[in-house]
């Protein structure tokens, strides 16, 4: 995997205390970072109207404390790492803040000037995980092949589709493409199709001129003109309109679109991935997707796997969020139990990595830093029957795809309309289970 540099990364830093921030800009810069430095909670939030790679704040400010900071920034851009900085004898504060997202923190006064750095360049490195995030565990076969795929297409500007359920780690994959490419020092911009109706999606998305409609009281650049010179990330992007779809499909075609309710062109430089957890292939069938943006977006398709198809990265996993979880000075990660890992990887996983994270994190609270065992992780008693049962089911599903096939003659795509899915899941089956 290439590291990209930490070289000229846009750092916004929020201090109250004047010689504090003037020690901590010039130490950023002398490191070759490019920072903006304001006094206040208030400045800090005014100023994350555009990402950064990084954003550094202080606790205690005026105005605006670091606390609503860090919430606004995990509201704004959630993939933005964030380091808080506190007084001595203020640790629960910065743990509370770690709950909240933050990255990682330093008390103050600084030990010395190796501390921030060390602390910026985990933060801004190829391995930086962000809380609430899945992290990178390739342990399983499965997951090595998705990325080794993403690093083979990840230099060039080739658009990815990343297919897979929710709580897979779509995101994590989109990033991992962002930071093994030439744009890796360019922004990465994330956002969920899914969460605004039409209508604020499309000003999200292109931005709109003062006056275009009620409330629009300043022009607002979108997240196309944010991310110019890096990669946009459209997640659940199955979710929009047709009329947005018909806009999309210009952007990828001609590089240019207006802002709501303005008529000059405007020009972009963006590398885009898609994500979503629906069968798009049967969204163009029944109309609700329009096949030449499906096309245009699915020059690269990737599928994630769910969880319970790749169970050697479970435990790892489970690991990491220990680790995560338990970061403040006074506390160990308790381990888990060879009884809890085996219950940790029978059960099915519906919800993914993400609720396998919370499984971990209510866990670790009823440990009282005992390991973890069965009892601690709350899952049904009947996770290893489940597994057995998906076992059957999994056999009566290989059954059914070997006899399609068989009575279409090898023919995949009227085996597919035989079974009643989409080609390309059927594929996936295919290759899943061994079928020759």
């Amino acid at each position: 995997m290439t590291e990209p540099t930490t070289s000229a990364r846009r750092i916004l830093l929020a201090e109250d205390d004047a010689a504090m921030r003037r020690l901590l800009g010039r130490i950023l810069t002398e490191s070759g970072h490019d920072v903006t430095a304001v006094e206040d909670g208030l400045a800090a939030m005014a100023r994350l109207e555009r990402p950064f790679d990084l954003l550094i704040t202080d606790l205690r400010m005026p105005g605006a404390d670091g606390m609503q900071v860090l919430e606004f920034s995990r509201r704004r851009w959630p993939a933005m790492p964030v380091i808080v900085i506190t007084a001595f004898g203020s640790i629960p504060g910065a743990v509370d803040a770690m709950r909240l997202g933050a990255f990682d923190y330093l008390s103050k006064p600084l030990p010395d000037p190796g501390a921030l750095r060390e602390a910026v360049e985990r933060a801004l490195g190829p391995g930086a995980v962000q809380p609430g995030a899945t992290p990178l565990v390739a342990k399983d076969p499965v997951t090595r092949q998705v990325i080794d795929s993403a690093l083979k297409v990840a230099p060039r500007d080739t658009t990815v589709l990343l297919l897979g359920e929710s709580g897979t780690g779509k995101e994590v994959i989109a990033r991992l493409l962002h930071q093994n490419s030439p744009r890796a020092a360019g922004p990465f911009v994330a956002v969920n199709c899914a969460a605004l109706s039409p209508g604020l999606l499309e000003s999200e998305l292109f931005g709109h001129e003062k006056g275009s409609f009620t409330g629009a009281l300043a022009r607002h650049e979108g997240r196309f003109e944010q991310a110019d010179g890096g990669t946009l990330l459209l997640d659940e992007v199955g979710e929009t309109s047709p009329a947005l779809q018909a806009k999309l499909l210009r952007v990828l075609q001609e590089k240019t679109f207006e802002r709501v309710g303005g008529e000059r062109p405007i020009h972009v430089d963006v590398r885009l991935i898609a994500a979503t957890n629906r069968d798009l292939q049967e969204a163009v069938r029944t109309g609700d997707f329009r096949e030449d943006l499906y096309y245009r977006l699915a020059v690269f398709p990737l599928e994630i796997p769910p969880l319970r198809r790749r169970r050697e990265d479970i435990a790892p996993l489970a690991e990491h969020f220990l680790k995560l979880l338990t970061r403040a000075p006074s506390h160990t990660a308790p381990g888990i139990t060879p009884e809890g890992r085996r219950a940790l990887e029978d059960y099915g996983w519906p919800g993914n990595v993400r609720e396998l994270q919370n499984v971990i994190e209510r866990a670790l609270i009823l440990s009282g830093g005992q390991p973890i065992n069965p009892e601690m992780l709350g899952l049904p008693a009947s996770g290893r029957a489940a597994a057995d049962q998906a076992g059957t089911l999994r056999e009566m599903e290989r059954r059914a795809i070997s006899s399609a096939l068989q009575a279409e003659g090898g023919n995949r795509r009227r085996a597919a309309r035989r079974l009643g899915i989409a080609l390309r899941t059927l594929q996936y089956k295919i290759k899943e289970y061994g079928i020759s």
